[in-house]
């Protein structure tokens, strides 16, 4: 069984995931992480120097590769579900899709607190990746996520390890 988890940047995805593959005996894959590694460069990088657009077909590509993969876990970059051919992707796999909601003041404090993230991630608006921007973002991106989602796991007060608790039972 593949397990895909969707959520806004900061939500926990890669941490779960690697916990929850670990639960599961499953391997964990990090689009983001396969992303860089076939880019050769962080995703700030490939945004500054090649565009969003370069960005979403290596994007596309890779997860078409990591849907053929038997029993993953799967995180998913925030954005990935924005597109039509990747939702089309993750329909045809039928995975178990848990979309990680959290609040976005949480989202916010966790993205701060992450070291990588002025060096790795990308600006997604003009607003600076602050609460406007997160509100934003997750109102275009949140009914995308429900529309996909097999479950939905608020995280905002959630340890990793209960949040992998919770997605097992929901398994």
């Amino acid at each position: 069984m593949n397990v895909v988890l969707i959520g806004y940047r900061g939500c926990g995805k890669t941490t779960i995931g690697k916990r929850l593959a670990d639960r599961l005996w499953q391997t964990f894959i990090d689009i983001d992480d396969r992303i860089a590694q076939k880019a050769g460069k962080t995703i700030r990088r490939i945004f500054e120097e090649d565009g969003e657009e370069h960005f979403r077909n290596i994007e596309t590509e890779v997860l078409r590769e990591a849907l053929l993969v038997p029993d993953i876990v799967m995180a998913l970059g925030g954005g990935t579900v924005m597109r039509e051919e990747n939702r089309a992707l993750l329909k045809a796999a039928q995975p178990k899709i848990i979309y990680l909601r959290c609040e976005p003041k949480v989202l916010l404090e966790r993205i701060q607190a992450d070291a990588r993230t002025a060096e790795t991630r990308p600006p997604l608006t003009n607003l600076g990746g602050g609460i406007e921007e997160i509100r934003l973002k997750l109102a275009e991106r949140e009914p995308v996520y429900r529309q996909l989602m097999t479950a939905e796991l608020d995280v905002t007060h959630l340890t990793p390890q209960d949040a992998v608790v919770y997605i097992a039972r929901l398994l």
